[in-house]
């Protein structure tokens, strides 16, 4: 299915990345839920586990726990298994923002209303995993494929 929809985004580390949607509507702990070898999501408390990061466009709220989470996404883009690009949807942490920094993963926020925006997608789609996203910081625009 075609969505041909745009979204507005906040850039917060430029760049241009492609790749199916990963949606988590909890935070995730970079430290303690994430097999940074397999990019294998190893826990969480909201059925995201066993999913993978690599390739895909993260859209999550914000991480938890350590600030070591920014050299754990760091170990994720050295290991070739980091997301193509993260989205945070409540707030960007420093963690996400400095991980994101030093990886050259392109970040942005979106408000409630461009989150419910892709939620609708999601609704519409049935599947989550066949929408694919382009998430353009450098024109503060994600494109829904």
């Amino acid at each position: 299915m075609r969505f041909d929809l745009e979204i507005k985004c906040k850039k917060i580390v430029g760049g241009m990345a492609k790749g199916k949607l990963l949606l988590s509507k909890k935070p995730i702990n970079f430290l303690g839920m994430v097999n940074t070898k397999s990019g294998e999501i190893t826990s969480s408390n909201n059925g995201f586990e066993k999913q993978n990061l690599k390739g895909k466009i993260l859209v999550f709220p914000n991480s938890i726990g350590s600030s070591v989470g920014a050299y754990t996404i760091y170990s994720l883009k050295s290991n070739n298994v980091a997301p193509n690009g993260i989205i945070c949807t409540n707030i960007v942490d420093i963690t996400t923002a400095s991980g994101c920094a030093i990886s050259n993963i392109p970040l942005a926020f979106i408000d409630n209303q461009s989150y419910d925006d892709l939620v609708n997608c999601i609704k519409i789609s049935g599947n989550d995993k066949e929408i694919e996203i382009i998430l353009d910081t450098e024109e503060e625009k994600i494109i829904i494929d």
